[in-house]
């Protein structure tokens, strides 16, 4: 009986502990995927609007852009011979452009760090990173310890330069956007570029070709109609509750719902 016992305890053992390793696997190696380019664009052109609803936001309320680098570049120039909107305008554009620069750099690098572009688990870290910057700025507004009413009552004149942090933030988050597109060979969706894209759309000798024929075209002219579309919301939006955070929750909510979109998608 002895003998038995012992055989029966050592023939015993726990199902649990190789499921949970196998799921562990199973999850990693579903990481380990690529992403196709096509469904891809589906989340970038969701960037578009948050793009729009950003810079729509933040250009009314701190007199810069936070994605459309070209326009800070002219901010700056023009704060040379003390012509901004704004006192000390062109330091919020500088920020801006100088921290663009820096999350270009960062999300290249984390790009090559994970396994390339359109590795899922690059995609999902890079927008989940994007997230947080965007929920930290707009908790920095939302608390006060930046002034977030719409049209700001301060004296003009008064300058607080705890505003770069969220210009910082959001600036950083939005080099993502242009170095996922690139990453997932989409750079017919660059999410905060405009110029280039016009010219593209309008240039394409195969523009007029059915809907289904241009699939190029097609994400370009969704992408113009989404900026577009978000600019305005942002207007309205910080026009209607005299306030500058709703929009950067929105925003936030959108990154959150691309960051979780990157496991499902194929």
């Amino acid at each position: 009986m002895p003998d038995e016992e012992k055989f029966e305890l050592g023939t015993t053992f726990d199902p649990e502990p190789p499921r949970a390793v196998a799921s562990s696997r199973g999850f990693l190696r579903h990481l380990s995927q690529e992403i196709n380019p096509g469904l891809g664009s589906i989340p970038l052109l969701a960037c578009c609007f948050a793009t729009g609803l950003t810079d729509g936001t933040l250009y009314n309320a701190y007199g810069t852009f936070v994605s459309m680098q070209t326009g800070n570049t002219v901010f700056v120039a023009l704060g040379t011979s003390g012509q901004n909107n704004k006192p000390f305008g062109w330091a919020r554009s500088l920020c801006s452009i100088g921290c663009f620069t820096v999350g270009c750099l960062a999300f290249s690098r984390l790009h090559k760090l994970t396994g390339g572009g359109r590795m899922r688990r690059t995609l999902l870290l890079s927008f989940l990173l994007q997230t947080v910057c965007v929920v930290v700025a707009a908790t920095i507004i939302q608390t006060g310890i930046v002034d977030g009413t719409y049209p700001s009552m301060r004296d003009p004149a008064d300058v607080d330069f705890v505003e770069l942090a969220p210009v910082a933030l959001l600036s950083f988050q939005a080099a993502g956007q242009i170095v996922n597109s690139r990453g997932l060979g989409i750079s017919e969706v660059p999410t905060v570029v405009i110029t280039s894209l016009l010219c593209d759309l309008v240039s394409d000798e195969r523009i007029l070709e059915p809907i289904r024929k241009n699939v190029k075209r097609n994400r370009r002219a969704l992408a113009f109609v989404l900026t577009l579309l978000g600019a305005i919301c942002g207007g309205w939006i910080s026009k209607a509750t005299g306030a500058v955070q709703p929009s950067l929750w929105f925003v936030g909510a959108i990154k959150g719902a691309i960051t979780l979109s990157w496991l499902g998608l194929r």
